[in-house]
């Protein structure tokens, strides 16, 4: 199995791929505020690259459940500063996390070359065909409703069933608009529609999704479903991202986003020796 975006390609299975995580916003669940300044987010940027982040995912625009969204000129103020000081020079893939095309476009014309898209494209199907132009990377997620609505009361008769289901024709659809599979990422959108049964829910059976042909992403850092689990407030969930972590990995997940990219790394290489020893006593 082969992810491609742009000039770059992995081959699967492989060791799990780190997208670090970088919220230029000054309102994100997490970090919000902490790297609004363009500086401080391109010293953050080559932060992660030491740590080993394989991608860095940058964003301008919150998408914390009930955030209401922000005008495309400012999303691109926020970001563009960015991607213009690390443009030619930063040496691994830069994605972009934006729901809007317009946003899209500006940072696949300054060197971004996947574009992760929370809406993936239901609002705005304009953003398929863009991708499929610059061939970009594609990361395709599930989402409820918006971020303002996604956690007023989701329901589902059988989540797991309806996410594969919306996968699968999601991918249909990415295809008949010019973007070929091996462009596309997808993500279950653990926090994005789904109560804490939900999360648990798709997490114990993140399995299920391999048979889909594609890499399978997950994004659980330091959510609120943990809190709820831990009761314990954003800074103290580092211990559970890792678990969610290590689980997805020797499950076949193939990518996580995470904040806290050397401590993920380390905890999912531990993992990665031990099942690649099993195996060896296997055969």
């Amino acid at each position: 199995m082969i992810w491609r975006a742009g000039g770059y390609e992995w081959r699967f299975p492989r060791p799990m791929l780190i997208m670090g995580v970088l919220n230029v916003t000054p309102d994100s669940f997490s970090d919000g505020g902490r790297f609004l300044d363009p500086e401080r987010a391109v010293d953050r940027a080559w932060e992660m690259l030491e740590e080993g982040a394989d991608l860095v995912d940058i964003g301008g625009e919150s998408t914390r459940p009930f955030s209401d969204p922000v005008p495309v000129e400012e999303e691109l103020r926020r970001v563009v500063p960015v991607l213009r000081r690390l443009s030619g020079r930063f040496p691994v893939p830069i994605s972009i996390d934006t729901r809007k095309p317009e946003v899209a476009q500006v940072a696949l014309d300054l060197g971004a070359c996947v574009v992760n898209d929370i809406n993936a494209g239901q609002q705005r199907p304009e953003m398929w065909q863009l991708v499929a132009r610059y061939r970009a990377g594609y990361i395709c997620m599930h989402m409820k409703g918006t971020p303002k609505t996604m956690q007023v009361a989701p329901e589902y008769q059988d989540v797991v069933a309806e996410v594969h289901a919306f996968f699968v024709d999601r991918l249909r659809i990415l295809e008949e608009n010019g973007i070929d599979p091996s462009q596309v990422v997808l993500d279950p959108g653990i926090g994005f529609g789904k109560t804490v049964r939900h999360n648990l829910a798709l997490l114990s059976h993140i399995s299920r999704f391999n048979d889909l042909g594609r890499p399978i992403l997950i994004g659980v850092s330091r959510k609120s479903f943990l809190g709820a689990l831990l009761e314990a407030p954003i800074e103290r969930r580092l211990a559970g991202s890792l678990a969610c972590a290590c689980w997805a990995a020797e499950r076949g997940v193939g990518i996580v986003r995470a904040h806290d990219v050397e401590e993920t790394r380390h905890a999912v290489r531990i993992i990665e020796a031990l099942q690649q020893a099993q195996n060896k006593e296997a055969s």
